[in-house]
């Protein structure tokens, strides 16, 4: 009875070791994809924009996914920081070379960007 009782203690121990390394392996884990370029072609068409907007936006998304591929290299509470600093001089930028309704229509799309890559 007793090598049953410490049998099933060691096997309780070594499954809760094993559910806090995955845990807070979990917990710890970075998203993989900080990739923030979009197609340019596609986002042209969605938010109708002309020739010096498209300029405009891809120099804009291209400072902004370098700003985003900095902020990976950083941990816990200063990535969130980076990445929310650079959101908010994205659109800042952006709120200055489209109209509203474009405007609008970026954020939604930014919005459900980083939502899909879990930042």
């Amino acid at each position: 009875m007793k090598k049953i009782v410490l049998s099933v203690i060691t096997v309780m121990t070594f499954a809760m070791g094993y559910a806090e390394t995955t845990e807070s392996n979990r917990i710890n884990r970075q998203p993989v994809n900080y990739d923030m370029s979009f197609d340019m072609h596609r986002l042209a068409a969605k938010l109708d924009l002309d020739a010096n907007q498209m300029e405009a936006v891809q120099v804009i998304q291209d400072c902004f996914n370098d700003e985003v591929q900095d902020a990976a290299t950083s941990r816990g509470l200063q990535r969130r920081h980076l990445i929310h600093q650079a959101v908010r001089k994205d659109a800042h930028q952006m709120r200055q070379v489209l109209n509203d309704e474009q405007f609008d229509t970026y954020m939604m799309l930014l919005g459900v960007t980083l939502r899909n890559k879990g930042l």
